[in-house]
């Protein structure tokens, strides 16, 4: 009997980047696969994008395995490179790379290389991580134009840093800081990530860059997927592996941490903080059991949860499938039970989970 499996929808997918498409029309797509996809699985979700023009990755490793997996399209690397020894991958490989600061810059200009590289000049107009400062952009774009080592075609970025709340300001603040730098710019533009896609069309530009969303998953507070016409592509599964009862006034799991105020009875489920659900679940966190809700009781174990199922007018029994998040259950509402973010939880899906790749009929 299988337990902790992890069914990739590759069907929704597909729906979701028609949805992304419809959502900012005109726009090129740069899917972003960053950390495994979300946990989606690296290689086999981008050969399912066949419609997104370039991919978007972390790290170089996460690019030369897309490349390894047969991918042939641009592939964009978000946080660019680290030593000047990299530029000759970048360049065979046909990887293209954000600049962020002086050193990059200045690793281009001395190199001696065998193409010109592709360039995103990332500006930072208000997250305060990656990129030049808006005073450094006349000088920065100049330098690059003039590079004989760069791509004449460079590319122009910034990233939001409260695109998720609709009613905060400082989004619209971060458009007008970008806008007011490159109105005079005849190259390509990107700011949305998925958050800008769904709040902020103005914000929308030549290039899009959905990572969260293209899941299924919403990027908006307080907010889910299906609420933007966005399917699930993650369904997180197990089995009940033992069914017992429990007399009142008795503590389950480590810590006794809860304890039954009547008699009731327990499912024990295969899954845990081993396979990367989130240890913090409150008690009553929701699981779905033959199509009804019940909450998890007690610490999330290495391996196992504990379910109160109460007297279990459903005959619960061993290998009934419980659905730990997916369709049925939003992977957003477990995330706001454990004081997280979806985007953690789909990250954090360790190796002894099964995969399922599935694709609907028409």
């Amino acid at each position: 009997m299988r337990l902790a499996t992890a069914e990739i929808n590759l069907t929704a997918l597909s729906y979701n980047l028609k949805q992304i498409k419809v959502l900012a029309p005109g726009t090129r797509v740069m899917a972003v696969l960053k950390a495994n996809a979300y946990g989606h699985g690296l290689v086999k979700i981008a050969q399912h994008l066949n419609d997104a023009d370039a991919f978007a990755v972390a790290r170089i490793d996460e690019a030369l395995a897309l490349r390894a997996g047969g991918l042939t399209k641009p592939i964009v690397l978000l946080e660019g490179f680290f030593n000047r020894a990299d530029l000759p991958i970048l360049i065979a490989n046909n990887f293209e790379a954000i600049i962020h600061d002086e050193n990059q810059l200045r690793a281009i200009e001395t190199s001696q290389l065998d193409a010109r590289l592709s360039v995103w000049l990332k500006i930072d107009t208000g997250m305060h991580r990656l990129g030049i400062e808006p005073e450094q952009f006349e000088a920065f774009y100049q330098r690059l134009k003039a590079c004989d080592n760069v791509d004449p075609k460079i590319k122009l970025m910034t990233h939001f840093s409260c695109a998720d709340d609709v009613h905060s300001t400082q989004t619209q603040v971060q458009i007008a800081a970008f806008e007011r730098l490159v109105q005079s710019k005849p190259e390509a533009k990107c700011l949305a990530n998925s958050a800008g896609v769904i709040g902020w069309p103005q914000s929308h530009g030549d290039w899009i860059r959905p990572g969260l969303m293209m899941y299924g998953v919403s990027p908006m507070i307080n907010q889910v997927g299906t609420e933007h016409g966005l399917k699930p592509v993650m369904r997180l599964k197990t089995r009940v592996i033992a069914v017992k009862s429990l007399a009142a006034g008795e503590k389950v799991g480590y810590g006794g941490r809860w304890h039954s105020k009547q008699q009731t009875q327990l499912a024990i489920v295969a899954m845990g903080y081993g396979d990367g659900y989130p240890r913090n679940a409150r008690d009553g966190t929701p699981v779905v059991i033959r199509g009804k809700r019940y909450g998890i009781v007690g610490a999330v174990s290495m391996d196992m949860i504990t379910v109160d199922i109460g007297c279990n007018p459903d005959g619960i029994s061993v290998g009934d499938e419980v659905e730990m998040w997916g369709p049925a259950l939003p992977v957003e509402e477990v995330a706001a039970c454990a004081g997280t973010i979806p985007y953690e939880l789909l990250c954090n899906i360790t190796p002894r989970v099964s995969y399922d790749y599935l694709a609907e009929p028409d």
